[in-house]
This record gives C-alpha cells, structure tokens and sequence, in this order.
C-alpha cells in the first residue's frame, strides 16, 4: 500500500515538474485578465495618489471632529526686563532712605532752640540749670539718636515700593470649550465626511479607468495574437502551395505566371507574419508596463490559447437608470460635490451667527503678584465665557454664503447634464452590444463557409481541376474570414466591457 501511495506522489510530483519545467527554465508567466487587473491596480501611481488622498480625506475629517472637544494649552514663559518698577517717584525714595537723619536733624535743632530760648532769659537759665529734671531733659535730648534706626525703616519701606519684576517666570494651563459656534463645527464635519466619500469615489473612479485600459490591452493582445497564427497558418498554407506550382510548373502543368502569383502572395504573407510578430511584441511590453513587469518579461496570456474569441456574457436587461446613476463615479463625485457647497453654506452663515465658549484655567507666577511681587511660586483659578458676536464686516459673510449657494446649483446642474450623458451612452453602447453580437455570428457563419470552400479549392487544386488562381482566392477568403471572425469577437469584448463600465459594473 506504501509503495503504491509513493509511486502516485512520484507520478504527481514528476508531472507538476513537466507542467512547471518551461516557466521555471524561461521565466514564462501565464496570466489572466483579472491578474493583468489586480497587477496593474497594485503598480498604477495614480491608484497609489488616489489612495493616499482617501487616507488624507480620513485624517481631515478626524481634525475636524476634534472641534467638538475642549482645547486645552499649557504654557510656559520666562521674561527678562532691564528695569524694575518704582511706584514712587526718586525724591520720595530719597525721603524714605534719609529719613532717620531728617528726625535726628529736627531733635537737635528743637533741642538748640529750647536751650537757646531758656539761656536767653537769665533769670530762667539759672532756675532751670540748677534744676535736676532740667538736668535730665536736657541729658536725654542729648542720648536721643534716632537717625540709624529710622534710616534702615525707611529703607526697608522705600525696597518695598521697588517690585522686582528683572526675572519673571509664569506656567498656565487653558482650557477653552466651544458651547455654539453658529452651526460652524457640525458643518466643518459633515463636509469632511462627504470629501472623504468623494475621495473614496474618486479613487474606484481611477481604478475602473486603469483597470479598463488594461482589459482593452488584454484582447488586443488576444487579437493580434490570434491573427499571429492565423498569418503563420496563412504562411504555411502558400509556402506549400508554392513548392506544389513549382513542381507543377516542372511537369508542365501550371505556367510561370501562377508561380510568380503565388510568390507574391508569399511575401505578402511573410510581411504580415513578420507584423503581427512585431506587433504582438510591443502589445505585450506595453502591458508588461502597466501592470509593472519588466518589459522584455515573457508573459502569455490564457486566452491566447483558445482557438476562438470567448463571448463574453451580457446580461438581457440592464439594471435601472437610477440604479446606473448610483454606480456610476462620475455623478457620485458630482452630487457630494453639490453637497460639500451646501455645508459651505451652512459654514458661510455660521460666521454671521454669535459664538459662545467657556474659558478656564490655572495661572502660577513666579513673582508673586498677590503678595507684593515677592520672589516665590503662585497661582490662581480662572473661569469665564466668551461671546463673540460679529457686526458689521463689509458684508464678506453675506458674500461667501451666496457664492456658496451659486457653486451648489452649479454642480446640480453639471450633475443633471451628465446624467443625460450617460443614458445617452448606455444606450449607445447597448445597441453597439447588440451589432457586435449579430456580427461575431455572421463572421461565424462565414468563416464556415470559408473553410468549407477552402477544403473543396484545395482537394480540387491538389487533383487539378482548380487553378492556382481560383485556389489562391480561397485562402484569400479564408484569411479574411478569420480576420473578421477576430475583430468581431474582439470589438465585442471591449463593447461588452464599455456598457459594464458605463452602467457602473
């Protein structure tokens, strides 16, 4: 039983190395039109800056929301003055500082007069000399000094009158709150949340636009490769054709005409082999390059391998016109553009309407402003409202409203004109739909004929009975039929992938 399982896992493991030996050796990759989609949606730089615009949109619209929050700031300042502040003037500080010795100067000359007085009277003078008590008022006149003391009083008091602000350090924390803003902040959020939206829309709007220049790449690749090995089958066919009329021509059979006729027609056919070739090349660098390959990157595409153009599927009925109207990005972008004026309105009419906060806040001060600037650390509490009503500003409010209003009504009616647009369009494409489709099944019923007749030209050519040239006219036929059968099933494709694109699928 062992055994068995490993000769299966051998057999598995042996052909997935067969199936995978090509692409490993060569660097082959086989793609789909979706991975073609998703490739080039990954490596587009203008996918890449629309998706940077819808995280922009987000971050704008968190700013915005932040508004209703209350603001809170702390600050920090230190202040350097050259001066301190005086509040009296220099004489009366020089008062203050000479004060002791004004009071000591007015004691003694009382103390000169009173003795000037009394020994001016002689019979006084001898009453009062002999007198003890006259003996110690006049001894503490004497011992009164009074000028020191006094002096370093009115120092002291003069300093106090002298605020020291050189060095001023304060801290503060604010806290402020928007209570109404005229409708202002509700606006400035709902206008955030619609340019987040439009950049959203804006942003599958360039993904559909590359995603649908890639799927047009896409089948033209698929054509021209299929008229490729139509060319090489074509070339093959006269190139054999031609060794036939030679021999002939040896035998006597044909003549040199249709020998000459035929190469021609061989040139011809290695021309346009060599085209399609060429052609098919820079197809493919030039969807190497959108979807972000290398451009000299060998890639095959899975639908160059079917021998015959896939129909691609269209549904009957396409879904209603309002229905398009709300897929489709371009009027999205449109209506929330109209929308985002009308919030400008709203925005414009806020700045007539008052505004109401609440304030508050903490405030230290190092110098002390509460206690006669004193060289320490403190604060106080702040609470308060703030009501700003504008009046009168040469009427700009009133201006912007109404412009805002005219864009609004701009947009709605730029949004009305493409909506016409667009059913014009939808059923443009749907009609051409129902063409392309009545054209790949007469292309089918040709390149039948075609083959047939190209069977019966050929048998007849090969035993005699038809000439070079009628069977020429046969491959002729069945080249064109095959042309034909390709574009038309091409055209359809990319019809069928412009009403999908046009009815926002």
């Amino acid at each position: 039983m062992r055994k068995e399982q490993a000769k299966i896992c051998k057999s598995v493991i042996y052909t997935l190395f067969l199936t995978l030996m090509p692409s490993l050796l060569w660097g082959q990759q086989i793609l789909t039109l979706e991975q073609c989609c998703t490739m080039a949606a990954q490596n587009d730089k203008g996918i890449e800056q629309a998706q940077t615009k819808v995280i922009m949109a987000g971050y704008d619209r968190k700013i915005a929301l932040a508004n209703f929050f209350p603001n809170i700031v702390a600050t920090g300042t230190y202040t350097y003055n050259d001066h301190n502040i005086s509040l009296i003037n220099s004489d009366m500080s020089n008062q203050l500082t000479t004060m002791g010795t004004t009071v000591q100067g007015r004691i003694n000359d009382y103390r000169n007069e009173l003795i000037q007085q009394i020994t001016s009277n002689p019979l006084a003078s001898i009453e009062y000399m002999l007198s003890p008590m006259w003996q110690t008022v006049l001894g503490s006149l004497s011992d009164i000094d009074v000028e020191d003391a006094l002096n370093a009083i009115g120092t002291e008091i003069d300093e106090a009158f002298h605020l020291d602000i050189q060095h001023i350090f304060t801290a503060s924390v604010t806290l402020q709150q928007p209570v109404f803003m005229g409708g202002k902040i509700v606006a400035a959020n709902q206008m955030a949340k619609l340019a987040e939206e439009l950049a959203q829309t804006q942003y599958e709007q360039q993904y559909r636009e590359t995603t649908h220049k890639v799927d047009e790449t896409y089948w033209q690749i698929v054509s021209i490769s299929a008229k490729r090995e139509l060319a090489e089958n074509y070339d093959s066919l006269l190139h054999k054709m031609q060794r036939d009329v030679e021999i002939a021509v040896q035998e006597g059979v044909a003549t040199e005409a249709d020998a000459l006729s035929i190469k021609v027609k061989v040139n011809e056919a290695d021309m346009m082999l060599t085209k399609a070739t060429n052609g098919l090349a820079l197809c493919k660098m030039l969807l190497c390059k959108q979807i972000g390959l290398p451009l000299n990157a060998d890639i095959v595409l899975v639908d160059e391998a079917d021998k015959r153009i896939p129909v691609p599927y269209t549904a009957d009925e396409l879904p209603d016109m309002e229905q398009v109207y709300a897929n489709r990005t371009e009027i999205r972008s449109l209506n929330l553009a109209s929308q985002i004026y009308k919030k400008k309105v709203a925005m414009a009419r806020a700045d007539m309407m008052p505004k109401i906060a609440l304030t508050g806040g903490y405030m230290m001060t190092n110098r002390d402003m509460r206690n006669g600037f004193e060289k320490k650390w403190s604060g106080l509490f702040n609470v308060g409202v703030i009501v700003n009503v504008p009046i009168f500003h040469g009427g700009e409010a009133l201006f912007k409203m109404k412009k805002a209003k005219y864009e609004a009504t701009l947009y709605q009616s730029q949004c009305e004109d493409a909506k016409n647009m667009i059913a014009l369009q939808v059923t443009q494409l749907q009609k051409q739909v129902t063409e392309m489709q009545e054209k790949v099944r007469q292309a089918e019923d040709n390149l039948t004929s075609a083959e047939e007749n190209l069977r019966t030209a050929t048998i007849g050519f090969q035993e005699g009975v038809i000439p070079a040239n009628t069977a020429l006219a046969a491959q002729t036929a069945w080249l064109q039929a095959h042309t034909e059968y390709i574009d038309a099933g091409v055209e359809l494709q990319i019809a069928a992938a412009n009403l999908q694109r046009a009815i926002g699928q």
